[in-house]
């Protein structure tokens, strides 16, 4: 599969580009930003050829890689389906329910495939504890905390101006919500949602199974403090999220793989883009629900 690279960035230079080059299925075609110079020297570093016209790279691929924030992502996102090109995106998939309807439209109109990489779902532990719960029944409730420090120290996304506009909500709460939709089942509402310090956030959200869960979620942490957690209580007792040990680049080259069968199959994965606009419809439900308190 001939893919390109949207993206310039941190991410798409710690994961994306090293990861698409050294995939065996695929044939990494070249890299799109919107800083023509950052392109180049990505671009250079991994023996591929930067472009300045997005369109030209779209015409030449099969599939696109996207590492841009969100409210670019999804714009792209969907001219690169209408030009026939299998999406393999970021999260969250888009910053409104609008952009993100708009890019799930686009996809199954032109019958492309798509894989949204939400980092634990494709490590392989997470990724075997969360099928084994999902198969069980009579979870009560559950506590997610995804706690991060990335404003402090030397985090290479401490300048992400998205992040710092839309906070933990949008930047850790699609992983946590990527653990808890396949085992809880679909959130049916937003019992209660509080800001704590910084940019932390707070949530409680009904599911379908009848059970409830709690989220917290900041980008503002001590050092000390940060790290993720997910706990599932229920009538088998309590099961704990284990750690992924096998970090992202590992992960992004089974989304890839993913990208790869779904395309092959015609069956959409778990986590495509139509479960990537679920993600943003709750979010969106979190947000609404701050603007209350």
């Amino acid at each position: 599969m001939r893919i390109g690279l949207l993206g310039t960035g941190p991410w798409a230079q710690m994961v994306h580009a090293p990861a698409l080059g050294a995939h065996d299925g695929l044939d990494f075609v070249g890299v799109w930003g919107r800083r023509p110079a950052a392109a180049k020297e990505l671009a250079d570093r991994h023996s591929t050829r930067a472009y300045d016209d997005v369109d030209a790279l779209l015409a030449e691929v099969d599939a696109v890689a996207v590492a841009l924030p969100p409210a670019v992502q999804a714009e792209l996102a969907a001219r690169a389906a209408r030009a026939g090109c299998h999406l393999l995106l970021d999260k969250p998939v888009a910053a409104t329910i609008d952009d993100g309807r708009a890019v799930v439209e686009a996809a199954r109109g032109a019958g492309v495939a798509s894989v949204v990489f939400f980092t634990t779902r494709f490590q392989s532990a997470p990724e075997a504890w969360i099928t084994e719960q999902a198969g069980r029944d009579g979870w009560f409730v559950a506590r997610a905390q995804w706690l991060g420090a990335v404003f402090s120290g030397d985090s290479p996304f401490a300048a992400s101006p998205w992040r710092r506009e839309k906070g933990a909500l949008w930047d850790v709460g699609p992983h946590a919500l990527s653990v808890l939709l396949p085992v809880l089942g679909d959130v049916t509402g937003v019992a209660a949602a509080a800001r704590g310090p910084e940019d932390t956030v707070h949530a409680v959200l009904n599911h379908a199974t009848g059970a409830s869960s709690t989220l917290t979620l900041s980008l503002t942490a001590p050092p000390a403090a940060a790290g993720a957690a997910v706990e599932l209580r229920g009538t088998a007792g309590v099961r704990a999220l284990p750690a992924g040990s096998e970090g992202a680049l590992p992960a992004f080259a089974r989304a890839a793989d993913a990208l790869l069968a779904a395309a092959d199959s015609g069956r959409p994965h778990p986590c495509d883009a139509a479960f990537g606009l679920r993600v943003t419809e709750v979010l969106a439900s979190v947000e609404e629900s701050l603007g209350t308190v």
